[in-house]
């Protein structure tokens, strides 16, 4: 096997772990504390440490979206021999695997016994897993420009890593039941979970996380081209992160289309559940949520570069927004009929990961876009908007739910049976409308404003080359 072809399989194994790593966490943590953390506990404390741990998670994870492009900037100062990406990398992925394993304990028993104490614990110890993993998550998908200048290998780059974190992820999701059921019998548990269930899938996670990025790190190599060496010798302040950021008007239009988008998003995806179970009154099959995102990831990812190479990213992310509108519409019309519901599953989530390849993409070749523009390449602190991003969406998303809820009346013991005709319309307004204009938004901003293609990347790179072999060569 060619080199080549080893950093391609390592950077998707990479990207497998790291989204197994993301959903235990993002996901499956909060399960563990609802249902596991404080047994034992009278009611009331329960009830109230669980709230606490909630907020806790929710505000350390806002404050920390601050901190990005700083780790970003961290990163792209960063000098071994092992490269800038590498080290962060490793460290950032095992010191989070561990930090990971320890969450998913209740501390000596101090959950049940001191739970203030094992709060403030907590605080520390989830602090230090979000660094950490801020770290590695900003220097794994940073990596991308710095492995090649070529926007087709980058492509095909990013996505073999797509088609691992698709893998990861609803990977981790097919297998967190039984995985957990299997430790639990393990250790004379009944049921299908319990405490230690919990800790042994946290500890399978976290060494898949932590060896999985050690295999990227092995296997990756970044190019030392002139464009790069001419980073190294820039010296810059924390404004000048924010400049390298601000300044590139092609990064900052795309962070705005893709904001709207993600926003959208994950407004429609936080209360698909609502819709199975109140609007059409069949939960049962809520399971086809997850069915149709498994099986069109795997379908899409590899065809983004052979998209890519017939119509660009452009259309494919043209294309992409209006399948998903057509999903919408799906939805709304469906009624109780299962086939028009799993249409609509098809054409909202078939585009998904070809609209992710297409903005990451591009604000991967905004790095050189930025270096040609304003004379400063920022690697990891360009890369670090779109996670970004994504926290903040995941952030709104959380609101959004809570919001349609109330709204709708989908709350405590309410059936289908009990959502009126304005609930439901109400429910149609908040998931689909409002997420459907915010999505066409996105589309006319990126039509408008972004001038990035993969042609126009191509034409810069040769120009930004021609400049330094002329510096060099004075």
């Amino acid at each position: 096997m060619s080199d080549k072809m080893k950093q391609r399989f390592a950077y998707a194994f990479g990207a497998f772990g790291h989204d197994a790593y993301y959903v235990t966490l993002s996901t499956y943590f909060m399960i563990f504390v609802t249902s596991t953390l404080f047994t034992g506990a009278d009611k009331a404390t329960e009830a109230k440490y669980i709230g606490l741990v909630t907020s806790l998670v929710v505000g350390i994870r806002l404050v920390e979206i601050i901190f990005d492009p700083i780790i970003g900037s961290i990163i792209d100062n960063t000098k071994t021999k092992y490269g800038k990406f590498k080290p962060w990398l490793v460290i950032g992925g095992l010191v989070s695997a561990v930090a990971l394993v320890i969450i998913y304990t209740n501390f000596f028993g101090l959950a049940v016994s001191q739970p203030s104490l094992y709060l403030g614990l907590f605080a520390v110890v989830f602090i230090i897993l979000d660094s950490f993993y801020s770290f590695k998550d900003i220097a794994f998908w940073s990596m991308i420009p710095a492995l090649s200048n070529d926007t087709a290998e980058r492509g095909t780059l990013a996505t073999f890593a797509r088609f691992g974190s698709s893998l990861g992820a609803n990977g981790t999701t097919a297998l967190v039941v039984p995985i957990v059921a299997f430790f639990t019998s393990m250790f004379g548990g009944k049921g299908n979970e319990s405490a230690a269930g919990w800790f042994w899938f946290a500890i399978v996670i976290a060494v898949i996380s932590g060896g999985s990025a050690i295999i990227t790190a092995k296997f990756s190599k970044e190019n030392n081209t002139i464009l790069r060496r001419q980073e190294q010798n820039e010296k810059y302040s924390i404004i000048d992160v924010f400049k390298a950021i601000f300044m590139n008007d092609q990064l900052m239009w795309l962070a705005i289309s893709y904001m709207f988008y993600a926003i959208a998003n994950v407004a429609t995806t936080g209360v698909l559940m609502f819709y199975f179970k109140f609007v059409i009154g069949q939960i049962s099959e809520f399971a086809l949520v997850g069915v149709v995102s498994m099986i069109t990831g795997i379908i899409a990812v590899p065809l983004f570069p052979v998209l890519t190479r017939l119509i660009t990213r452009r259309y494919v992310f043209i294309i992409g927004i209006i399948m998903m509108l057509l999903g919408y519409a799906s939805f709304i019309i469906a009624g109780n009929n299962i086939g028009i519901v799993t249409l609509g599953l098809i054409l909202f989530y078939f585009p998904q990961q070809l609209i992710f390849l297409s903005v990451l993409m591009t604000i991967t070749d905004s790095v050189e876009y930025g270096q040609w523009k304003n004379g400063v390449r920022k690697e990891a602190v360009t890369l670090s908007l779109r996670p970004l991003l994504d926290k903040l969406a995941g952030a709104f998303s959380n609101a959004i739910v809570g919001f349609v809820a109330i709204a709708a009346g989908m709350t405590g013991s309410a059936t289908a049976k009990d959502i009126t005709a304005s609930g439901i319309h109400t429910y149609h307004l908040y998931a689909f409308v409002i997420p459907g204009i915010l999505m066409l938004v996105s589309m006319i901003i990126f039509v408008w404003k972004i001038k990035l293609t993969e042609k126009r990347h191509a034409e810069i790179v040769i120009e930004l080359e021609n400049r330094y072999r002329q510096q060099e060569n004075k």
